[in-house]
């Protein structure tokens, strides 16, 4: 399995290097933090992207997009992290776009599709629930099939960029008119249908998170997305979101890394750099050796989407857990080589510890892709 970037992933993901570097520097997500920003990011940032070709990197040539593939995406995801841009990228293209490729029928595709290539409709996927833990195998909100369509309740949480979507792609355990339980189905759900109700969620990161009800939503039967199993195109999507969220997360440390090692060449204490003590070398090098691990691991799982590797779903898995159980050590490890500086606001250390906590929890934190890696196998 090759991991190396072909010529026109390294092109996309030089540009996003220096796009994001100039654009979308940690200073604006300070500013956006600050402004209390409903959306959590710049939608003048977010319609440059869309115009860098972004939205359509992993659309198929077919549909309108690139094809770039999954292992360039990741790449841009990489530099997301270094400068803690704030975009819906993985909201809108890879879980919404991606849904609408996977369960979707041709109709379906043509009606919606363009609004994915030019993001000016936001598609956002509402399927977490009861405020805990990811757990995409426990679905109580409920669809059920009356004349002509569906009836919706339930209460979803922690919907990424949920604010300011128009599309929301709803998982719903759907039950006949008997009451009969007829398996998972996907829902594509307007916001200004009546009852549904959409309000905003403060986490750590201050970026764009929503809880969702929804009370009595009557949809046509067309709103069903219908092509294939639902689950099996969930979990499909689910993975190739988790090996980005690690993409993320590894550009977040590697940034997170670098700007503690500059420190730590610069901060003095006994008239001599503290660089120099071995105790605090042999910690960076524990740690660099990590981030070449985690490097890895992303770079598979990413060239594995893009192969239709059998092994993906161990692959997300072993990636996600990774970067989570390394988001919580460097991150913590980083605050203490700054000292007491390091928990202040002063720094965009702070900016990056945030995010890097909200990611290790997103789409399954480290216990719960161990576990679903465990079952994988058959333990």
């Amino acid at each position: 399995m090759t991991m190396l970037l072909n010529e026109e992933q390294t092109m996309l993901r030089d540009s996003a290097h220096d796009f994001l570097q100039a654009q979308s520097p940690p200073s604006l997500q300070r500013k956006l933090r600050d402004e209390g920003a409903d959306l959590g990011f710049d939608p003048a940032l977010w319609q440059q992207a869309v115009e860098l070709g972004w939205t359509a990197a992993v659309i198929p040539e077919a549909q309108g997009g690139l094809g770039v593939g999954f292992a360039g995406l990741a790449s841009v995801f990489e530099q997301m992290g270094r400068s803690l841009a704030a975009l819906p990228l993985l909201s809108h293209v890879v879980l919404g776009g991606g849904l609408l490729l996977a369960a979707g029928d041709a109709t379906q595709q043509a009606r919606w599709l363009g609004a994915v290539l030019d993001g000016s409709e936001r598609f956002a996927l509402a399927l977490d629930e009861h405020s805990g833990r990811h757990a995409p195998q426990t679905i109580d909100t409920v669809a059920r099939r009356e004349v002509g369509g569906w009836v919706l309740d339930g209460d979803k949480w922690f919907v990424a960029d949920g604010i300011g979507a128009r599309w929301l792609i709803v998982a719903a355990r759907q039950v006949d008119a008997a009451g009969q339980d007829e398996g998972l189905g996907l829902f594509v759900v307007e916001r200004a249908r009546p009852g549904v109700d959409l309000s905003p969620l403060h986490l750590a990161d201050s970026r764009n998170h929503a809880r969702l009800q929804l009370r009595g939503v009557r949809l046509a039967e067309d709103m069903r997305l219908a092509q294939g199993d639902a689950g099996q195109a969930l979990e499909q999507v689910l993975d190739r979101a988790r090996i980005l969220l690690a993409a993320e997360t590894l550009g977040l440390l590697r940034q997170v890394f670098e700007s503690t090692l500059a420190y730590l060449k610069e901060r003095m204490q006994f008239d001599v750099v503290i660089g120099s003590f071995q105790a605090l070398q042999h910690r960076m090098a524990r740690l660099f050796t990590e981030l070449e691990l985690l490097e890895s691991a992303v770079r598979g799982a990413a060239a594995a989407i893009d192969q239709s590797a059998a092994d993906l779903p161990f692959l997300a898995s072993l990636a996600k857990a990774r970067a989570a159980d390394l988001a919580e050590k460097l991150c913590n490890e980083a605050i203490q080589l700054h000292g007491g500086i390091g928990v202040t606001d002063e720094l965009d250390l702070g900016l990056f510890v945030k995010r890097a906590r909200v990611l290790q929890h997103s789409l399954g934190d480290a216990h719960f892709h161990r576990a679903r890696y465990a079952e994988l196998k058959g333990f």
